[in-house]
Protein backbone atom coordinates (compact mmCIF):
# COMPACT_ATOMS: atom_id res chain seq x y z
CA UNK A 1 0.00 0.00 0.00
CA UNK A 2 1.39 3.39 -0.96
CA UNK A 3 1.05 6.22 1.49
CA UNK A 4 1.70 9.89 0.82
CA UNK A 5 1.28 12.48 3.53
CA UNK A 6 0.16 15.80 2.11
CA UNK A 7 -2.39 18.53 2.69
CA UNK A 8 -2.41 19.85 -0.88
CA UNK A 9 -0.71 19.08 -4.19
CA UNK A 10 1.80 21.45 -5.69
CA UNK A 11 -0.01 24.66 -6.73
CA UNK A 12 2.55 25.40 -9.40
CA UNK A 13 2.00 22.26 -11.47
CA UNK A 14 0.18 22.59 -14.78
CA UNK A 15 -3.49 21.76 -14.38
CA UNK A 16 -3.11 21.43 -10.62
CA UNK A 17 -4.88 22.96 -7.67
CA UNK A 18 -4.76 26.75 -7.80
CA UNK A 19 -4.03 28.68 -4.67
CA UNK A 20 -5.34 32.06 -3.51
CA UNK A 21 -3.96 35.57 -3.71
CA UNK A 22 -2.49 36.95 -0.52
CA UNK A 23 -2.53 40.72 -0.22
CA UNK A 24 -2.39 42.87 2.88
CA UNK A 25 -5.76 44.19 3.95
CA UNK A 26 -5.62 47.99 4.23
CA UNK A 27 -7.02 49.75 7.29
CA UNK A 28 -10.65 50.87 7.02
CA UNK A 29 -11.23 54.60 6.74
CA UNK A 30 -14.24 56.82 6.21
CA UNK A 31 -13.67 58.28 2.77
CA UNK A 32 -14.94 61.35 0.98
CA UNK A 33 -13.73 60.37 -2.47
CA UNK A 34 -10.04 61.40 -2.28
CA UNK A 35 -8.22 62.75 -5.36
CA UNK A 36 -7.34 60.43 -8.19
CA UNK A 37 -3.86 59.03 -8.48
CA UNK A 38 -1.78 59.44 -11.62
CA UNK A 39 -1.26 56.29 -13.63
CA UNK A 40 -0.15 55.08 -17.00
CA UNK A 41 -2.91 55.20 -19.64
CA UNK A 42 -2.21 51.58 -20.50
CA UNK A 43 -2.67 50.26 -16.98
CA UNK A 44 -6.10 48.99 -15.89
CA UNK A 45 -6.71 51.30 -12.94
CA UNK A 46 -9.36 49.08 -11.44
CA UNK A 47 -6.76 46.38 -10.75
CA UNK A 48 -3.28 47.83 -10.87
CA UNK A 49 -3.30 51.23 -9.12
CA UNK A 50 -0.61 51.61 -6.51
CA UNK A 51 -1.91 51.14 -2.95
CA UNK A 52 -2.15 54.13 -0.59
CA UNK A 53 1.04 55.09 1.23
CA UNK A 54 -0.43 54.06 4.59
CA UNK A 55 -0.85 50.43 3.57
CA UNK A 56 1.48 47.98 5.33
CA UNK A 57 4.36 46.57 3.31
CA UNK A 58 3.54 43.23 1.65
CA UNK A 59 5.03 40.10 3.15
CA UNK A 60 8.48 39.34 1.72
CA UNK A 61 7.55 35.82 0.67
CA UNK A 62 4.89 35.35 -2.03
CA UNK A 63 3.88 32.04 -3.64
CA UNK A 64 4.91 31.55 -7.27
CA UNK A 65 1.92 31.77 -9.64
CA UNK A 66 1.46 31.73 -13.39
CA UNK A 67 -0.71 34.17 -15.32
CA UNK A 68 -3.25 31.37 -15.84
CA UNK A 69 -3.46 30.77 -12.10
CA UNK A 70 -3.90 34.47 -11.34
CA UNK A 71 -6.77 34.66 -13.83
CA UNK A 72 -8.42 31.67 -12.19
CA UNK A 73 -7.99 33.19 -8.74
CA UNK A 74 -9.73 36.40 -9.79
CA UNK A 75 -12.69 34.37 -11.07
CA UNK A 76 -13.23 32.58 -7.74
CA UNK A 77 -15.55 34.06 -5.10
CA UNK A 78 -13.68 35.60 -2.17
CA UNK A 79 -14.54 33.90 1.11
CA UNK A 80 -13.01 34.60 4.50
CA UNK A 81 -11.15 37.47 2.88
CA UNK A 82 -9.59 38.72 6.11
CA UNK A 83 -7.82 35.40 6.64
CA UNK A 84 -6.79 34.84 3.03
CA UNK A 85 -5.51 38.39 2.54
CA UNK A 86 -3.41 38.51 5.68
CA UNK A 87 0.23 37.51 5.86
CA UNK A 88 -0.67 34.74 8.31
CA UNK A 89 -3.32 33.41 5.92
CA UNK A 90 -0.86 33.53 3.02
CA UNK A 91 1.73 31.49 4.88
CA UNK A 92 -0.91 29.05 6.12
CA UNK A 93 -2.10 28.38 2.59
CA UNK A 94 1.51 27.90 1.47
CA UNK A 95 2.20 25.51 4.30
CA UNK A 96 -0.91 23.52 3.41
CA UNK A 97 -0.01 23.43 -0.29
CA UNK A 98 2.72 20.80 -0.12
CA UNK A 99 5.29 20.09 -2.83
CA UNK A 100 4.97 16.28 -2.79
CA UNK A 101 3.98 15.11 -6.26
CA UNK A 102 0.99 12.80 -6.37
CA UNK A 103 1.32 9.57 -8.33
CA UNK A 104 -0.34 9.24 -11.70
CA UNK A 105 -3.50 7.17 -11.22
CA UNK A 106 -5.69 5.55 -13.82
CA UNK A 107 -9.35 6.50 -13.98
CA UNK A 108 -11.59 4.29 -11.88
CA UNK A 109 -8.81 3.37 -9.43
CA UNK A 110 -9.54 3.33 -5.72
CA UNK A 111 -8.23 6.10 -3.47
CA UNK A 112 -8.24 6.19 0.31
CA UNK A 113 -8.23 9.36 2.41
CA UNK A 114 -7.49 9.59 6.12
CA UNK A 115 -9.12 12.90 7.04
CA UNK A 116 -8.54 13.91 10.64
CA UNK A 117 -8.34 10.24 11.68
CA UNK A 118 -11.44 9.09 9.76
CA UNK A 119 -10.92 6.91 6.68
CA UNK A 120 -12.82 7.44 3.42
CA UNK A 121 -12.50 5.36 0.27
CA UNK A 122 -13.60 6.45 -3.18
CA UNK A 123 -12.61 6.21 -6.85
CA UNK A 124 -10.76 8.49 -9.22
CA UNK A 125 -13.94 8.65 -11.30
CA UNK A 126 -15.75 10.31 -8.39
CA UNK A 127 -12.81 12.65 -7.77
CA UNK A 128 -12.84 13.62 -11.45
CA UNK A 129 -16.21 15.31 -10.85
CA UNK A 130 -14.34 17.97 -8.85
CA UNK A 131 -12.64 19.26 -12.01
CA UNK A 132 -9.03 20.03 -12.82
CA UNK A 133 -8.95 23.28 -10.85
CA UNK A 134 -9.68 21.55 -7.55
CA UNK A 135 -7.34 19.84 -5.11
CA UNK A 136 -8.62 16.43 -6.23
CA UNK A 137 -8.00 17.29 -9.87
CA UNK A 138 -4.38 17.97 -8.97
CA UNK A 139 -4.14 14.64 -7.15
CA UNK A 140 -4.96 12.87 -10.40
CA UNK A 141 -2.09 14.67 -12.15
CA UNK A 142 -2.30 16.76 -15.31
CA UNK A 143 -2.10 13.65 -17.49
CA UNK A 144 -5.02 11.82 -15.89
CA UNK A 145 -7.51 10.02 -18.11
CA UNK A 146 -10.81 8.95 -16.59
CA UNK A 147 -11.54 6.66 -19.50
CA UNK A 148 -8.47 4.49 -18.97
CA UNK A 149 -8.73 1.04 -17.45
CA UNK A 150 -9.33 0.81 -13.74
CA UNK A 151 -7.06 -0.98 -11.34
CA UNK A 152 -7.73 -4.68 -10.96
CA UNK A 153 -8.36 -6.67 -7.82
CA UNK A 154 -5.45 -6.70 -5.47
CA UNK A 155 -3.94 -3.49 -6.88
CA UNK A 156 -2.41 -1.08 -4.39
CA UNK A 157 -4.74 1.62 -3.11
CA UNK A 158 -3.23 5.11 -2.86
CA UNK A 159 -3.78 6.61 0.59
CA UNK A 160 -3.48 10.26 1.61
CA UNK A 161 -3.61 11.88 5.00
CA UNK A 162 -5.35 15.28 5.19
CA UNK A 163 -5.47 17.11 8.49
CA UNK A 164 -8.93 18.66 8.01
CA UNK A 165 -12.50 18.31 9.28
CA UNK A 166 -13.86 14.81 8.50
CA UNK A 167 -17.56 15.75 8.82
CA UNK A 168 -17.23 18.39 6.10
CA UNK A 169 -15.18 16.04 3.94
CA UNK A 170 -18.00 13.49 4.10
CA UNK A 171 -20.52 16.10 2.87
CA UNK A 172 -18.26 17.24 0.03
CA UNK A 173 -17.44 13.69 -1.04
CA UNK A 174 -21.16 12.87 -1.13
CA UNK A 175 -21.66 16.00 -3.29
CA UNK A 176 -19.12 14.67 -5.80
CA UNK A 177 -20.77 11.24 -5.79
CA UNK A 178 -24.41 12.30 -6.15
CA UNK A 179 -24.40 15.90 -7.34
CA UNK A 180 -26.66 16.95 -4.45
CA UNK A 181 -25.79 18.76 -1.23
CA UNK A 182 -27.05 17.37 2.08
CA UNK A 183 -25.79 19.28 5.14
CA UNK A 184 -26.47 17.76 8.58
CA UNK A 185 -28.28 20.12 10.98
CA UNK A 186 -25.34 20.18 13.41
CA UNK A 187 -22.82 21.26 10.74
CA UNK A 188 -22.36 25.06 10.48
CA UNK A 189 -22.55 26.31 6.89
CA UNK A 190 -19.58 28.64 7.35
CA UNK A 191 -17.44 25.69 8.39
CA UNK A 192 -18.54 23.79 5.29
CA UNK A 193 -17.79 26.80 3.07
CA UNK A 194 -14.32 27.12 4.61
CA UNK A 195 -13.56 23.47 3.88
CA UNK A 196 -15.01 23.74 0.37
CA UNK A 197 -12.69 26.68 -0.25
CA UNK A 198 -9.73 24.57 0.89
CA UNK A 199 -10.55 21.76 -1.56
CA UNK A 200 -11.46 24.14 -4.40
CA UNK A 201 -15.12 23.06 -4.38
CA UNK A 202 -16.91 26.34 -3.60
CA UNK A 203 -18.41 26.55 -7.08
CA UNK A 204 -19.82 23.03 -6.66
CA UNK A 205 -21.42 23.98 -3.33
CA UNK A 206 -22.97 27.11 -4.81
CA UNK A 207 -24.31 25.23 -7.84
CA UNK A 208 -25.90 22.64 -5.54
CA UNK A 209 -27.54 25.24 -3.30
CA UNK A 210 -29.56 26.95 -6.01
CA UNK A 211 -30.24 26.40 -9.69
CA UNK A 212 -30.41 28.57 -12.80
CA UNK A 213 -32.63 31.62 -12.37
CA UNK A 214 -36.32 31.15 -13.17
CA UNK A 215 -38.74 33.81 -11.97
CA UNK A 216 -41.65 31.35 -11.80
CA UNK A 217 -39.77 28.95 -9.49
CA UNK A 218 -38.22 31.42 -7.05
CA UNK A 219 -38.39 30.61 -3.35
CA UNK A 220 -37.57 32.85 -0.37
CA UNK A 221 -34.15 31.70 0.85
CA UNK A 222 -33.21 34.34 3.45
CA UNK A 223 -34.12 37.70 4.97
CA UNK A 224 -31.25 39.88 6.13
CA UNK A 225 -31.92 42.72 8.61
CA UNK A 226 -30.35 46.10 7.88
CA UNK A 227 -27.70 47.77 9.98
CA UNK A 228 -28.73 51.43 9.54
CA UNK A 229 -32.00 53.22 10.39
CA UNK A 230 -34.25 54.75 7.78
CA UNK A 231 -34.92 53.92 4.15
CA UNK A 232 -32.34 52.42 1.82
CA UNK A 233 -31.53 54.10 -1.48
CA UNK A 234 -30.90 51.07 -3.68
CA UNK A 235 -29.95 47.40 -3.69
CA UNK A 236 -27.68 45.90 -6.36
CA UNK A 237 -26.95 42.24 -7.09
CA UNK A 238 -23.37 41.11 -7.59
CA UNK A 239 -22.43 38.74 -10.44
CA UNK A 240 -21.25 36.14 -7.90
CA UNK A 241 -24.49 36.03 -5.88
CA UNK A 242 -23.74 38.71 -3.30
CA UNK A 243 -25.24 42.20 -3.12
CA UNK A 244 -24.81 45.72 -1.81
CA UNK A 245 -27.25 48.16 -0.21
CA UNK A 246 -26.80 51.91 -0.68
CA UNK A 247 -27.93 53.70 2.43
CA UNK A 248 -27.35 57.42 3.04
CA UNK A 249 -23.61 58.03 2.86
CA UNK A 250 -22.58 54.36 2.92
CA UNK A 251 -22.82 51.21 0.83
CA UNK A 252 -23.03 47.97 2.79
CA UNK A 253 -21.59 45.00 0.94
CA UNK A 254 -22.50 41.31 1.36
CA UNK A 255 -20.78 38.29 -0.14
CA UNK A 256 -22.68 35.36 -1.65
CA UNK A 257 -22.96 33.75 1.80
CA UNK A 258 -24.67 36.99 2.94
CA UNK A 259 -21.84 37.81 5.36
CA UNK A 260 -21.28 41.55 5.60
CA UNK A 261 -17.96 42.86 4.35
CA UNK A 262 -16.35 46.19 5.11
CA UNK A 263 -18.71 48.97 4.00
CA UNK A 264 -17.91 51.78 1.61
CA UNK A 265 -18.22 55.06 3.50
CA UNK A 266 -18.40 58.44 1.74
CA UNK A 267 -18.13 60.61 4.86
CA UNK A 268 -21.63 62.18 4.71
CA UNK A 269 -21.86 62.45 0.90
CA UNK A 270 -25.22 61.09 -0.27
CA UNK A 271 -25.03 57.93 -2.39
CA UNK A 272 -27.17 58.26 -5.53
CA UNK A 273 -26.44 54.92 -7.20
CA UNK A 274 -24.15 51.89 -7.08
CA UNK A 275 -23.25 49.22 -9.64
CA UNK A 276 -20.97 46.19 -9.82
CA UNK A 277 -18.37 46.55 -12.56
CA UNK A 278 -17.40 42.98 -11.67
CA UNK A 279 -17.64 40.83 -8.55
CA UNK A 280 -14.62 42.57 -6.99
CA UNK A 281 -15.23 46.18 -8.08
CA UNK A 282 -18.06 48.46 -7.01
CA UNK A 283 -18.90 51.78 -8.68
CA UNK A 284 -20.49 54.42 -6.44
CA UNK A 285 -22.11 57.68 -7.58
CA UNK A 286 -22.42 60.46 -4.99
CA UNK A 287 -24.04 63.85 -4.63
CA UNK A 288 -21.89 66.96 -4.43
CA UNK A 289 -22.45 68.89 -1.20
CA UNK A 290 -22.97 72.64 -1.21
CA UNK A 291 -19.94 74.56 -0.04
CA UNK A 292 -17.63 71.58 -0.43
CA UNK A 293 -14.96 71.54 -3.08
CA UNK A 294 -13.81 68.34 -4.77
CA UNK A 295 -16.81 66.50 -3.33
CA UNK A 296 -19.32 64.05 -4.81
CA UNK A 297 -18.73 62.46 -8.21
CA UNK A 298 -17.98 58.82 -8.92
CA UNK A 299 -15.36 56.34 -7.76
CA UNK A 300 -14.47 52.65 -7.93
CA UNK A 301 -14.08 50.73 -4.68
CA UNK A 302 -12.97 47.24 -3.75
CA UNK A 303 -16.04 45.13 -2.98
CA UNK A 304 -13.89 43.09 -0.58
CA UNK A 305 -12.04 45.69 1.50
CA UNK A 306 -14.16 48.82 0.88
CA UNK A 307 -11.06 50.80 -0.09
CA UNK A 308 -11.10 53.26 -2.97
CA UNK A 309 -9.40 52.19 -6.20
CA UNK A 310 -9.98 55.10 -8.54
CA UNK A 311 -11.66 58.49 -8.67
CA UNK A 312 -13.33 59.38 -11.98
CA UNK A 313 -12.88 62.98 -13.11
CA UNK A 314 -14.91 65.25 -15.40
CA UNK A 315 -13.22 68.02 -17.39
CA UNK A 316 -14.90 70.82 -19.33
CA UNK A 317 -12.65 72.89 -21.57
CA UNK A 318 -9.65 70.91 -20.25
CA UNK A 319 -10.41 72.03 -16.71
CA UNK A 320 -11.43 69.49 -14.08
CA UNK A 321 -14.79 70.25 -12.48
CA UNK A 322 -16.64 68.87 -9.49
CA UNK A 323 -20.02 67.27 -10.22
CA UNK A 324 -22.90 65.22 -8.88
CA UNK A 325 -23.10 61.72 -10.33
CA UNK A 326 -26.52 60.10 -10.65
CA UNK A 327 -27.49 56.95 -12.52
CA UNK A 328 -24.75 54.50 -13.59
CA UNK A 329 -24.35 52.05 -16.49
CA UNK A 330 -21.61 50.37 -18.49
CA UNK A 331 -21.32 48.46 -21.75
CA UNK A 332 -19.82 45.03 -22.32
CA UNK A 333 -16.48 46.26 -23.62
CA UNK A 334 -14.85 49.49 -22.61
CA UNK A 335 -17.05 52.31 -21.26
CA UNK A 336 -18.61 53.50 -18.01
CA UNK A 337 -21.53 55.98 -18.12
CA UNK A 338 -22.98 58.32 -15.49
CA UNK A 339 -25.50 61.15 -15.50
CA UNK A 340 -23.70 64.32 -14.39
CA UNK A 341 -24.69 67.72 -13.01
CA UNK A 342 -22.06 70.45 -12.69
CA UNK A 343 -22.27 73.73 -10.80
CA UNK A 344 -22.29 75.83 -13.97
CA UNK A 345 -25.12 74.04 -15.77
CA UNK A 346 -22.73 71.38 -17.08
CA UNK A 347 -25.47 68.79 -17.47
CA UNK A 348 -25.14 65.62 -19.52
CA UNK A 349 -23.80 62.06 -19.65
CA UNK A 350 -20.15 61.45 -18.83
CA UNK A 351 -18.21 58.59 -20.41
CA UNK A 352 -15.01 57.05 -19.04
CA UNK A 353 -12.65 54.44 -20.41
CA UNK A 354 -13.07 51.26 -18.42
CA UNK A 355 -9.37 50.30 -18.59
CA UNK A 356 -7.68 53.62 -17.82
CA UNK A 357 -10.41 55.39 -15.84
CA UNK A 358 -9.91 58.54 -17.91
CA UNK A 359 -12.77 60.60 -19.32
CA UNK A 360 -13.47 59.54 -22.91
CA UNK A 361 -16.45 61.72 -23.84
CA UNK A 362 -19.23 63.96 -22.54
CA UNK A 363 -22.69 64.18 -24.11
CA UNK A 364 -23.98 67.64 -23.23
CA UNK A 365 -27.68 68.01 -22.56
CA UNK A 366 -29.48 69.41 -25.64
CA UNK A 367 -32.58 71.59 -25.28
CA UNK A 368 -35.68 69.60 -24.37
CA UNK A 369 -33.70 66.49 -23.33
CA UNK A 370 -33.20 66.08 -19.58
CA UNK A 371 -29.99 64.08 -19.24
CA UNK A 372 -28.19 65.33 -16.14
CA UNK A 373 -31.05 64.36 -13.81
CA UNK A 374 -31.50 60.89 -15.32
CA UNK A 375 -33.01 58.23 -13.05
CA UNK A 376 -32.06 55.31 -15.30
CA UNK A 377 -29.24 54.54 -17.74
CA UNK A 378 -29.15 51.31 -19.74
CA UNK A 379 -26.75 50.28 -22.48
CA UNK A 380 -28.37 48.55 -25.47
CA UNK A 381 -25.71 46.28 -26.93
CA UNK A 382 -27.52 45.38 -30.15
CA UNK A 383 -28.50 48.98 -30.90
CA UNK A 384 -25.14 50.36 -29.73
CA UNK A 385 -26.94 53.19 -27.94
CA UNK A 386 -27.55 54.36 -24.37
CA UNK A 387 -31.08 54.63 -23.04
CA UNK A 388 -31.56 57.63 -20.73
CA UNK A 389 -34.73 58.04 -18.66
CA UNK A 390 -35.55 61.10 -16.53
CA UNK A 391 -38.85 60.47 -14.79
CA UNK A 392 -41.39 61.85 -12.36
CA UNK A 393 -41.06 62.98 -9.56
CA UNK A 394 -37.44 64.05 -10.21
CA UNK A 395 -38.72 66.00 -13.22
CA UNK A 396 -42.14 67.51 -13.87
CA UNK A 397 -42.17 65.85 -17.28
CA UNK A 398 -40.83 62.42 -18.12
CA UNK A 399 -38.22 62.01 -20.87
CA UNK A 400 -36.83 58.81 -22.41
CA UNK A 401 -34.24 58.88 -25.20
CA UNK A 402 -31.59 56.84 -27.01
CA UNK A 403 -28.15 58.45 -27.38
CA UNK A 404 -25.79 57.61 -30.23
CA UNK A 405 -22.33 58.67 -29.06
CA UNK A 406 -20.79 58.11 -32.49
CA UNK A 407 -23.05 60.67 -34.16
CA UNK A 408 -23.50 62.74 -30.97
CA UNK A 409 -27.23 62.66 -31.54
CA UNK A 410 -30.48 61.70 -29.81
CA UNK A 411 -31.72 59.07 -32.27
CA UNK A 412 -35.06 58.38 -30.54
CA UNK A 413 -36.99 60.13 -27.80
CA UNK A 414 -40.34 60.30 -26.04
CA UNK A 415 -41.71 62.82 -23.55
CA UNK A 416 -45.04 63.52 -21.92
CA UNK A 417 -44.40 67.27 -22.03
CA UNK A 418 -47.32 69.05 -23.64
CA UNK A 419 -49.58 66.01 -23.44
CA UNK A 420 -53.20 66.79 -22.62
CA UNK A 421 -54.03 66.01 -19.00
CA UNK A 422 -56.56 63.22 -18.51
CA UNK A 423 -58.65 62.18 -15.56
CA UNK A 424 -56.15 59.34 -14.94
CA UNK A 425 -53.15 61.72 -14.99
CA UNK A 426 -50.78 58.77 -15.46
CA UNK A 427 -47.14 59.49 -14.61
CA UNK A 428 -44.25 57.34 -15.78
CA UNK A 429 -42.24 56.40 -12.68
CA UNK A 430 -39.78 53.84 -14.06
CA UNK A 431 -38.64 52.47 -17.41
CA UNK A 432 -36.53 49.67 -18.80
CA UNK A 433 -35.59 48.59 -22.33
CA UNK A 434 -36.76 45.08 -23.11
CA UNK A 435 -34.18 42.43 -23.91
CA UNK A 436 -35.07 42.32 -27.62
CA UNK A 437 -34.34 46.11 -27.72
CA UNK A 438 -37.51 46.72 -29.72
CA UNK A 439 -39.50 48.43 -26.98
CA UNK A 440 -39.28 50.18 -23.63
CA UNK A 441 -41.53 49.11 -20.77
CA UNK A 442 -42.80 51.83 -18.40
CA UNK A 443 -44.94 51.79 -15.27
CA UNK A 444 -47.13 54.47 -13.72
CA UNK A 445 -48.37 55.30 -10.22
CA UNK A 446 -51.34 52.95 -10.68
CA UNK A 447 -48.95 50.04 -11.39
CA UNK A 448 -50.12 49.89 -15.00
CA UNK A 449 -47.56 48.60 -17.50
CA UNK A 450 -47.05 50.40 -20.79
CA UNK A 451 -44.82 49.91 -23.83
CA UNK A 452 -43.07 52.34 -26.16
CA UNK A 453 -42.08 51.10 -29.63
CA UNK A 454 -38.44 51.99 -30.34
CA UNK A 455 -39.04 51.47 -34.06
CA UNK A 456 -41.67 54.22 -34.13
CA UNK A 457 -40.50 57.73 -33.31
CA UNK A 458 -43.98 59.22 -33.11
CA UNK A 459 -45.86 56.60 -31.13
CA UNK A 460 -47.20 57.01 -27.63
CA UNK A 461 -47.42 54.67 -24.65
CA UNK A 462 -49.53 51.56 -25.21
CA UNK A 463 -50.89 51.01 -21.72
CA UNK A 464 -51.86 47.56 -20.49
CA UNK A 465 -53.98 48.21 -17.42
CA UNK A 466 -53.64 45.72 -14.60
CA UNK A 467 -54.41 47.92 -11.60
CA UNK A 468 -58.05 46.77 -11.50
CA UNK A 469 -56.93 43.14 -11.41
CA UNK A 470 -54.27 43.48 -8.70
CA UNK A 471 -54.50 44.06 -4.97
CA UNK A 472 -54.36 47.77 -4.34
CA UNK A 473 -52.47 49.55 -1.62
CA UNK A 474 -53.71 49.01 1.92
CA UNK A 475 -55.00 52.29 3.46
CA UNK A 476 -52.50 53.81 5.86
CA UNK A 477 -49.58 51.72 4.57
CA UNK A 478 -46.51 53.56 3.32
CA UNK A 479 -45.89 52.94 -0.37
CA UNK A 480 -42.85 53.09 -2.66
CA UNK A 481 -42.52 53.90 -6.32
CA UNK A 482 -42.64 50.76 -8.49
CA UNK A 483 -39.51 49.43 -10.23
CA UNK A 484 -38.96 47.26 -13.30
CA UNK A 485 -36.38 44.65 -14.34
CA UNK A 486 -35.94 42.03 -17.06
CA UNK A 487 -34.12 38.71 -16.97
CA UNK A 488 -34.17 35.63 -19.16
CA UNK A 489 -37.13 36.81 -21.23
CA UNK A 490 -39.24 37.59 -18.16
CA UNK A 491 -40.43 40.97 -16.90
CA UNK A 492 -40.45 41.83 -13.18
CA UNK A 493 -42.37 44.66 -11.52
CA UNK A 494 -42.46 45.64 -7.86
CA UNK A 495 -45.79 46.81 -6.48
CA UNK A 496 -46.23 47.66 -2.80
CA UNK A 497 -45.01 44.58 -0.86
CA UNK A 498 -44.78 42.15 -3.80
CA UNK A 499 -42.99 41.51 -7.09
CA UNK A 500 -44.97 40.36 -10.10
CA UNK A 501 -43.44 38.10 -12.77
CA UNK A 502 -44.65 38.33 -16.40
CA UNK A 503 -43.74 35.72 -19.00
CA UNK A 504 -44.34 34.89 -22.64
CA UNK A 505 -44.49 37.12 -25.73
CA UNK A 506 -47.52 38.96 -24.32
CA UNK A 507 -46.00 39.24 -20.81
CA UNK A 508 -48.82 37.53 -18.97
CA UNK A 509 -48.72 37.51 -15.16
CA UNK A 510 -47.41 34.07 -14.17
CA UNK A 511 -46.37 34.37 -10.51
CA UNK A 512 -46.09 36.76 -7.56
CA UNK A 513 -43.35 37.00 -4.93
CA UNK A 514 -44.50 38.19 -1.52
CA UNK A 515 -43.39 37.78 2.09
CA UNK A 516 -45.59 38.21 5.16
CA UNK A 517 -43.93 41.32 6.60
CA UNK A 518 -41.30 43.96 5.89
CA UNK A 519 -43.40 46.65 4.25
CA UNK A 520 -43.32 47.99 0.72
CA UNK A 521 -40.45 47.12 -1.63
CA UNK A 522 -38.45 50.23 -2.48
CA UNK A 523 -35.97 48.52 -4.85
CA UNK A 524 -34.98 45.11 -6.19
CA UNK A 525 -32.18 43.70 -8.33
CA UNK A 526 -31.40 40.45 -10.18
CA UNK A 527 -27.93 38.93 -10.58
CA UNK A 528 -25.85 35.89 -9.72
CA UNK A 529 -28.97 33.70 -10.17
CA UNK A 530 -30.68 35.51 -7.27
CA UNK A 531 -33.30 38.20 -6.78
CA UNK A 532 -32.78 40.71 -3.96
CA UNK A 533 -35.71 42.82 -2.70
CA UNK A 534 -35.19 45.78 -0.34
CA UNK A 535 -38.06 46.69 2.01
CA UNK A 536 -38.44 50.17 3.41
CA UNK A 537 -40.29 49.70 6.73
CA UNK A 538 -38.05 47.25 8.56
CA UNK A 539 -34.86 48.01 6.59
CA UNK A 540 -34.54 44.36 5.57
CA UNK A 541 -33.76 42.70 2.25
CA UNK A 542 -35.01 39.34 1.01
CA UNK A 543 -33.07 36.83 -1.06
CA UNK A 544 -35.01 34.71 -3.57
CA UNK A 545 -33.43 31.66 -5.21
CA UNK A 546 -34.46 28.99 -7.70
CA UNK A 547 -34.23 25.50 -6.17
CA UNK A 548 -31.83 23.16 -7.99
CA UNK A 549 -33.51 20.69 -10.34
CA UNK A 550 -34.19 17.26 -8.86
CA UNK A 551 -31.59 14.59 -9.53
CA UNK A 552 -33.23 11.55 -11.09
Amino acid sequence: MRKTALDNPDPGRRGGYRGHDAHPTPPHHHLSLPPARHHSPSSPVLRLLAPPSNWPNPPPFQPPRTAQQRAAIRSLPTVFAAELQSEVGSRRMLRQAGTVAAPVMAGGGRVRFNVGGQVFETTTTTLANAGRDSMFGALLDSSWNVSSSSSGDGAAVAEYFIDRNPACFAVLLDLLRTGSLHVPPHLPEKLLHREALYYGLLDHVRAARWGAFDGDRLRLAASVPGRAPGDGTAIRASPDGGCCVAHGGAVRVYNWMLDERRPVSLDHSQVNDAAYLDAATLLVAARERLGKRDDGGMAAFSAVSGEIRHRFRVAHGRQAKSFTAGALAFDQDASVFASCKGRLNEYGIGVWDRATGEQADFFYEPPGCALGDADKLQWLEGTNALMVATLFPKADNSFIGLLDFRAKNVVWSWSDAGAAASHDDKRVLHAIAMEDERSVCVINQYDDLGFLDLRNGAGGVRWSSRSKLMNRKVPGEESCYPKLATHGGQLFSSMNDSISVFSGPEYVLTSTLRRSHGGAICDFSIGGDRLFALHNEENVFDVWETPPPPII
